[in-house]
């Protein structure tokens, strides 16, 4: 169960800072009572608009005062932050004391999922083992307290964001991120979505318990929706160590951050904010959010200013420059004949995921990609600048919007901040996996 949980259609900044002094006194009661050392593990900044970088700096601040505390932004593969980013997301804490974690030269093996039982999980969809490769500073050095604190949303791989997710996908090596990718590839995007324990999920509290039960760890899991002004907020805040803990914070998530159509959208409107969706890599959670949502032959609109790449690293940049988001059959086909995709096993899950199957058009309004290279990876292309005119996100409201042209959208801003889907699409799965 959880150690305690905070529940409101809006908890207040000055609050946030009572259930962080909170968490300090219970982490202490129940791991540390004098602790030296302390290990932060934040998101990173696609979640900036989660406030977590503003509880972690609060965390800081307390702990620091008697600890050595340092901070590693879970940030899987992604691009490390720049000073810049890091002031931004976590305010006064030291630059010094936060640490990029390096998904390919700075992890260690801890172990293996067998294959037999992400075979079981799967129900057959993958058949092969997961390596458990995390960050060698988690690892190797001495821990008094860790705590995980990130933001509960519905995820495409695991279901539901944050969790143990923080250890095996934000701290995990190249070989872990990479089986874990395509095995969830495998089950289907829109099986995982919105299901509280998915198979890669229960893979890692498979991992999680035979592994890391010996680290001092915490979870402090925050839940937002938007208020009646529209606003995203905090509405709740989970902290405790084990698995209800998570399945509390996420079932209040399934509740708050999924919403149920009738019928489905003809035009799908979103904006991907340009001071955190720098790649299509990040960006497209607008496609995978939405994709449940789309009649077929249907219009999904992803304004993305920021947008000046397509992957995370060169490797990946590569790949989806090569094949483009072309759907399953046509990855799979490139994956099983591709020495080098194989090697990145999670750009094949990634241009699986990013594509509509050819059922609905996907068309980017970039800030600084071409429109010759946004049509390459198959995607349609709009002029940023005329988008922006002609769907004004300050202008529309969340839900239906009828422009003055006639048309009439249904209009996202944080697409990264929920799931969107019909009725039958969200409950008529015959996937079998645990919901």
């Amino acid at each position: 169960m959880p150690w305690f949980v905070e529940k409101s259609d809006k908890i207040t900044p000055p609050r946030l800072e009572e259930l962080m002094r909170q968490t300090a006194e219970e982490s202490k009661k129940r791991l540390s009572a004098s602790p030296k050392r302390v290990l932060l593990l934040p998101p990173d900044i696609t979640r900036a608009h989660s406030g977590a970088g503003r509880l972690t700096e609060l965390l800081y601040q307390i702990f620091a005062k008697e600890a050595e505390v340092h901070v590693i932004p879970t940030l899987g593969q992604h691009v490390p932050h720049t000073p810049e980013e890091n002031r931004r997301m976590f305010g006064g804490i030291p630059e010094e004391r936060i640490h990029a974690h390096d998904w390919i030269g700075g992890s260690v093996l801890v172990g293996e999922i067998p294959a037999d039982f992400v075979k079981e999980k799967s129900q057959g969809a993958a058949d092969w083992p997961i390596p458990v490769v995390l960050n060698d500073m988690l690892m190797n050095e001495k821990w008094d307290i860790i705590i995980h604190v990130g933001h509960v949303v519905p995820h495409e791989v695991l279901g539901f964001a944050n969790h143990n997710k923080n250890y095996f996908i934000g701290l995990g090596g190249k070989e872990t991120i990479c089986a874990a990718h395509i095995a969830a590839a495998c089950c289907g995007i829109e099986n995982n979505l919105g299901t509280l324990v998915t198979p890669v999920r229960a893979c890692f509290n498979k991992a999680e318990d035979e592994y890391l039960g010996h680290l001092p760890d915490v979870y402090v899991q925050i839940v937002m929706a938007r208020n009646a002004a529209g606003e995203l907020v905090q509405t709740g805040l989970y902290v405790g160590d084990d698995l209800e803990t998570y399945l509390a914070a996420a079932r209040q998530s399934r509740e708050q951050n999924i919403t149920v159509l009738e019928e489905p959208l003809k035009k799908v409107v979103c904006v991907m904010q340009g001071d955190e969706f720098f790649s299509t890599w990040v960006a497209n959670k607008a496609v995978y959010r939405t994709r449940m949502a789309l009649a077929d032959d249907g219009e999904l609109l992803i304004i993305a200013p920021g947008l000046k790449r397509f992957g995370e690293q060169p490797e990946v940049e590569q790949i989806i420059r090569q094949y483009g988001y072309c759907g399953t059959p046509k990855t799979m086909e490139a994956y099983r004949r591709d020495p080098f995709l194989q090697n990145f096993a999670h750009a094949a899950a990634h241009l699986i995921h990013g594509s509509s199957e050819g059922r609905f058009r996907i068309t980017y309004a970039p800030g600084h990609v071409s429109k010759e290279d946004i049509e390459r990876v198959h995607f349609g292309y709009a002029d940023l600048n005329e988008t922006l005119k002609k769907y004004p996100p300050d202008k529309l409201k969340e839900g239906f919007n009828d422009m003055p042209s006639g048309e009439r959208i249904f209009f996202i801003p944080t697409p990264s901040a929920g799931l969107w889907a019909t009725r039958q699409k969200l409950y008529g799965r015959s996937s079998g996996f645990d919901t």
